[in-house]
Formats: C-alpha cells, structure tokens, sequence
C-alpha cells in the first residue's frame, strides 16, 4: 500500500519539470517583442529578422562542439528544416516586419496570444497528439478574443501589420510543433542548434550581406535589444522551451504561452513606455482565462502512443553510438 501511495505521488510531481521549462521559456519569449523595438532603433528590420539567426548560429557551432552531439539521422534533417521554416525565418522575419509597419509591442503581444492555438493544431498535425473536445472550445475562445481585439483597434479591418503578425503565428506554431516532436528524440538544446547550423549557409551571409549594405546605428540600446533577441530569443530560449514541450505534451505546454502577452504588455509599459488601453488588458486577461480552461481540459490527452513509438527508435541508436 506504501509502494503504492508513493508512485502516486510521483505523477504531480513530474508535471511541474515540463511546466517549469515551459513557463522558464515563455518568460525568455517575453521579452522578444520590447526587445526587437529597441533594436529598430538602430538597425534594418531585415537585418534584425535574419541576423539574429545568423548570430545565434554561431553560439549552436560552439554549442554542439561543448555538448558533443551526434549528428541528426536520416528524417531528422528533414524536421529541422521544418523547424527551421518556422522559428528561423518565419516569426523573426516576419514579426520584425510587422513592428517596422507600426505594430506596436502591446498590440503585437496580444495577437501573439493565438500562438497556442496554432501551436496546438500543428500538435495534432506533426506530433500525434488528441485534445479534448473541452480544450479545442476553450482554445477558439481564446482566439475569438484575439480577432475581435484585432478589428477592433483596425477600425474594422486587419492591416498589414496584423497579416505579417498572423504569418509569424502560423510559421512559429509549425516550428514549435515540429521542435517539440523532435525533442523527444534529441535533446532541446541540440534540436534549436541543429536547425541553427542547418540554415547557417543562407542566415550567416545574409547577416554579413546586410551589415555591410544597410545603415546602423550603434547605440546601446539598439545593440542591446539585437544581442537579447540572437542569444536569447533565437537560442538560449528555446532550450528550455523545447524541453517543456517534450515533457509535457506539445498541445497541453503550449497553453502556457498564453500569459505571455500579459507578460510582454509589463515590459513594453516598464521599457518602452506604452500605454496599454483598458480594451488591451481586458483582451489579455481573457485569453489568459482562456488557456487556464484549456489546460484543464487537456489532463485527459491520448498523446501517449505517439511519443512511446519515437522514444524507441531514439534510444537505442543513441545507446549504440550510432550517428
């Protein structure tokens, strides 16, 4: 009876390992958005949405050299492609773009709250994984909410800074879907940095390409805001990010992500000085209510027999040295 009141008391805490990461993620992504306006300060938003790639490759070459990773097999390349599209190209770019359009970071942050929602469709898409039909009701909610305060503050329209922001969400969902699947096979941090090293032939040059032709501006505080969005937002991040996702379920650690618009509308008001009306609090705090049904409705997911299949391929190669 012992044995058995101690394995139950095992299950609550495991989960806390995967939230923990997640949240730890979350918290490093959340500062992205205040980041990336401090960078426009001084630099070209291309130069931004590539070059923090470009930097962050290099610190993944040293990175993989300390951790004496094996190189990926087989489909594995192919995923990190997949992986890269998304957090490499795809919301960097086009995230960057969006502020340089006149998104500011409070507006952005909210939109950023259906980044769950998207993440948890690619979830059932690449990565195996069945949400309840409670966790599916209270995900469309949430994003209701995000469309409704998009129309809201464009005058009845989406502008164009809301289509690069709704194109970072898709590409982004995708990225970590896929990265999350992968990080049961590997760990996080050599998942980000293999994606890194893959498409370092294409970001390194266009970095070096685009300092040399585009106008900068060192400042401190535009130098500043490129360093945390490479080290941290584009590498550093994502090791405990992709951890998260690995341990805990793709769909279900995602949830978590949806305070992070309340975190990011903190730093842009502390950093920046914006001014977040009533209607943009009232929307992040209802996303927020949001995903804490959604969470609780994903404590009956049937992910299991997706991530028991990967796990056994994985091992054994690794335990073989093989690679």
């Amino acid at each position: 009876m012992k044995n058995q009141d101690i394995a139950t008391l095992r299950v609550p805490v495991a989960l806390p390992a995967g939230f923990g990461a997640a949240a730890l993620g979350v918290l490093s992504f959340s500062f992205t958005l205040p980041a990336t306006e401090f960078a426009l300060r001084g630099f070209d938003p291309y130069l931004i949405g590539v070059g923090r790639a470009g930097v962050a490759a290099l610190l993944a070459v040293v990175a993989l050299r300390l951790m004496r990773a094996r190189r990926p097999r087989g489909r594995q390349w192919a995923s990190l492609g997949v992986v890269a599209l998304g957090i490499v190209f795809g919301f960097p770019v086009l995230s960057t773009l969006a502020l340089d359009h006149g998104s500011s970071s409070s507006h952005a942050a909210v939109v950023v709250g259906l980044l769950p929602v998207m993440t948890a469709i690619f979830a059932v898409v690449r990565a195996g994984e069945r949400p309840s039909a409670l966790f599916w009701a209270a995900s469309v909610a949430g994003a209701a909410v995000i469309v409704v305060f998009t129309l809201r503050n464009g005058v009845g329209r989406f502008s164009l800074a809301d289509a690069l922001l709704f194109g970072a969400l898709v590409t982004c969902g995708l990225g970590y879907a896929e990265g999350g699947r992968l990080a049961r096979e590997m760990p996080g941090p050599q998942v980000v940095s293999w994606a890194l090293v893959l498409v370092a032939p294409i970001t390194v040059p266009v970095t070096v390409g685009l300092l040399a032709a585009t106008p900068a501006h060192w400042s401190g505080e535009a130098v500043a805001g490129l360093a945390y969005v490479s080290g941290v937002s584009m590498f550093l991040g994502f090791f405990a990010w992709y951890a998260g996702l690995a341990k805990a379920g793709v769909a279900r650690a995602s949830q978590v992500q949806l305070a992070q618009p309340l975190l990011t509308l903190v730093w842009a008001w502390l950093l920046l000085g914006e001014h977040a009306g009533a209607g943009t609090v009232v929307a992040a705090a209802g996303v927020l209510v949001c995903v804490l049904l959604a969470q609780r409705a994903r404590v009956a997911r049937t992910a299991a027999p997706p991530s028991s299949v990967a796990a056994p391929e994985a091992l054994p190669h690794g335990a073989r040295g093989e690679g």
